[in-house]
């Protein structure tokens, strides 16, 4: 079976890109702009939940967000855009990654415009408190980390694998 070649090169740039995200990934992604605002509706609409999940819901909400594009191209029968989208999920996973590291020495700059250190609120540093964990920063921030890399590999393995398969309007367009 032929692939659909612009399919198939934009998957792997796709994975190129993406996968130099997990391999460094403090040096950012033009999404860290599109995460910042999802993370801190999440506090929102997690408020009413109490004080820990409205400050874990930024987190959370900033990876549910993508999660639900993939589900809905799964739901439409569009897997290559399913896996593309996934892409995403894995970013956003990275990006947590980055907050979740800082839990100890709180050097990121926050919304506020300033560190943790000078008296800005930090979500992870108060989650890994509040949970016992804050001297295992480094264990979970590693496995958010590798969950973010193994979601980034999946998004590469099925956008490729789904570029060799024409999609509904291509097969229509063909006939």
């Amino acid at each position: 079976m032929r692939p659909s070649y612009p399919k198939l090169v934009f998957a792997l740039l796709a994975a190129l890109y993406f996968l130099w995200i997990a391999f460094d990934p403090m040096q950012g992604s033009f999404l860290d702009l599109v995460d910042l605002p999802i993370h801190e509706t999440g506090h929102l609409i997690f408020m009413p939940f109490g004080e820990f999940m409205m400050v874990a819901g930024g987190s959370m909400f900033q990876v549910l967000f993508p999660a639900v594009f993939v589900g809905y191209f799964v739901w439409q029968g569009k897997p290559y855009s399913a896996a593309i989208v996934l892409f995403w999920v894995g970013q956003s996973i990275i990006n947590v990654w980055v907050y979740a590291s800082d839990a100890v020495v709180m050097q990121l700059v926050l919304t506020s415009g300033f560190t943790g250190t000078e008296g800005s609120f930090h979500d992870w540093n108060y989650l890994l408190t509040e949970t016992g964990l804050i001297d295992s920063t480094k264990t979970v921030a590693g496995l958010i980390r590798a969950a973010g890399t193994l979601v980034i590999i999946a998004a590469t393995v099925l956008a490729v694998y789904y570029s060799f398969f024409p999609s509904e309007e291509e097969t229509t367009q063909e006939l």
